[in-house]
């Protein structure tokens, strides 16, 4: 009851503090509504783990009577493709990333590559234009302001010429078949958008590019099922993935996450969106948990811009897009009030029950306890899997936090430095 009354008393100080907001004034009675407090928790933990668990196996039961789709596409009705690299600053990827194209097998008569330079400072204009002599069908594309990655693909996307558009980054290398495997989806005239399989090099044990990687094969699995059974994959991953020309809508400025965008306009316009498990493509996973944990911050401020914009998709509920999006995405995305509620909560019944303290306190130790520990075992080279995926967890909550604060703030710029890879 101490700490009850301790939480109650804190919250009733700011209620004074506040006082010009009417809303505070209802707080202490909140607090003081056992019930509240009750239902709070439980629709906190519930949304919680229905967004991470229960959601995945809803897909994986529903994708029981869901047969695998055959190949298609003849040779003779290959389409004409685009395949649209933006890029700032790549000198140490871009011929490797080009070089992986030329090396695939689809025919070099039924492709161009354009690659359009954010204002690079670097060598990757020297390197491009280098490719530009010994091939007709690569053309470069030099911006002298720096606007950010959508409104390059924007300008790019209106310079090509292609019936399929594949968008790619510059430090993520096709297999032999990938263009090829992406290109036979679109056989199917239902089929507006297809996302590669991105498989992670670089993996290491003293960083975080372990978890990632395990976090990035299980989205992949789940988008996968979505595609099956909906056709209503739930973003791709951004780093390649292939769309219609009329399907591609115009990115607005200063977004962050355009791919999530352009994926969920596929799917307002009727069109389906889907992963191919067998298009591979290779990318290097960030091992610094700084530079990760940045661009998780930018993703998820990006991710309530594209919520603010797309938030009509959820209407009506009952729609196989509506219950996608809420399950995979916005629950997610509001996660991390949902772990301060149930956080909250379950300090005030405290009292009440022992699963309620044992829930307050479990809390407690995985917040605080434990990446503590995990970061005292990293000094004597220790790593222990669990905690660094608890770690990783709570971190990535953190950062979708911090991106609802960043985007309640206003986004005013589409412009970001790139992750530091591992290829440099």
């Amino acid at each position: 009851m101490i700490f009850y009354n301790a939480i109650n008393t804190c919250i009733s100080f700011l209620c004074v503090t506040f006082s010009d907001c009417g809303f505070c004034y209802l707080i202490p009675a909140i607090i003081k509504s056992e019930n509240i407090m009750l239902v709070v928790f439980w629709i906190s933990v519930v949304l919680i783990l229905f967004s991470y668990a229960i959601y995945p196996i809803i897909l994986r039961v529903l994708a029981f009577k869901y047969k695998p789709k055959p190949d298609g596409t003849c040779e003779d009705e290959l389409p004409f493709v685009s395949i649209i690299i933006p890029a700032f600053n790549e000198e140490s990827v871009i011929a490797h990333k080009i070089d992986s194209v030329l090396a695939g097998d689809y025919p070099s008569n039924k492709f161009e590559i354009l690659v359009g330079l954010d204002a690079s400072t670097d060598r990757t204009n020297a390197i491009v234009k280098d490719y530009i002599e010994k091939y007709s069908f690569i053309h470069l594309f030099s911006f002298d302001e720096r606007r950010g990655k959508p409104s390059v693909v924007n300008d790019l996307v209106n310079a090509s010429h292609g019936s399929i558009l594949i968008l790619t980054d510059a430090n993520v290398f096709l297999a032999k078949d990938t263009v090829s495997r992406l290109v036979q989806n679109f056989s199917d005239q239902e089929i507006g958008l297809v996302d590669t399989n991105m498989i992670n090099i670089g993996i290491k044990k003293d960083g975080i590019s372990s978890q990632e990687n395990a976090y990035i094969s299980r989205e992949v699995q789940i988008k996968h099922l979505e595609g099956i059974i909906w056709g209503c994959m739930m973003g791709p991953f951004g780093g390649c993935y292939a769309i219609r020309r009329e399907d591609y809508p115009h990115v607005p400025p200063h977004s962050l996450v355009d791919d999530f965008y352009i994926n969920m306009k596929v799917l307002e316009k009727g069109k389906k969106a889907i992963n191919d498990l067998k298009a591979w493509v290779y990318e290097d996973v960030s091992n610094s948990s700084r530079a990760e944990f940045i661009r998780k911050i930018r993703i998820a401020t990006g991710n309530f811009q594209n919520l603010a914009r797309l938030a009509h998709l959820l209407w009506p509920p009952y729609s196989r897009i509506a219950f996608a999006f809420f399950s995979h995405k916005v629950l997610r995305w509001f996660g991390p009030i949902f772990l301060i509620l149930s956080l909250v909560s379950s300090a005030a019944l405290l009292s009440q029950h022992w699963i309620y303290a044992m829930a307050f306190f479990g809390q407690l130790i995985l917040i605080f306890g434990i990446p503590v520990l995990d970061l005292l075992l990293k000094t004597m080279h220790i790593h222990i899997t669990p905690f660094r995926f608890i770690v990783h967890f709570y971190s990535m909550n953190l950062a979708l936090l911090i991106g609802m604060l960043r985007f309640l703030k206003g986004v005013k710029s589409g412009v970001w430095t790139p992750t530091p890879r591992n290829q440099a």
